[in-house]
């Protein structure tokens, strides 16, 4: 059974996980369809902002928080290593630092940084197709941010129980 300050650790595992793939659901479903009905370059200027933005302690304390708390808990359930619940726990400590953690900085940011360097080439045609397949590609990774978040919280739920 988890107890004591391991408990206090999974649990914010869980929220913080969840909270963070809360965020990138609501990217993929309704944020970045309302960018990509504007005008491509009324697209790319706010996904521009917003990609600055999402740069502020709020939202690094979640999405950064979440990963320091799941290379803690991985830590931690190594050394309780084969206490019950520790093959979720290392489950979920994986998901998120690989599929929400290791994708945002492998796939997202570097797409972020792609689109940041269209300054000035937003009003071409150039600009438009790059903005189209920027949104595909950016939401098909959001997806797994968001899934592998998710499911890294339910495997720390699943741990508790």
């Amino acid at each position: 059974m988890i107890e004591g300050p391991y408990f206090v650790l999974v649990v914010l595992g869980a929220v913080w996980c969840g909270v963070s793939s809360g965020v990138f659901i609501a990217f993929s479903t309704f944020v970045m369809r309302g960018l990509g009905a504007l005008p491509a370059a009324q697209g790319i200027a706010a996904m521009n902002a917003i990609n600055v933005a999402a740069l502020t302690p709020p939202f690094m304390v979640v999405f950064l928080g979440a990963a320091v708390l799941c290379a803690v808990i991985a830590v931690v359930t190594f050394v309780l290593w084969p206490d019950p619940g520790t093959v979720e726990l290392l489950l979920g400590c994986a998901l998120y630092l690989v599929g929400t953690f290791g994708v945002t900085v492998l796939a997202n940011v570097p797409r972020n940084a792609a689109l940041a360097g269209l300054s000035g080439a937003e009003d071409s045609e150039s600009g438009a197709a790059q903005w189209r397949t920027y949104l595909v590609e950016w939401v098909r990774w959001n997806h797994v941010r968001a899934a592998t978040g998710a499911a890294a919280s339910a495997l720390f739920v699943l741990a508790l129980t």
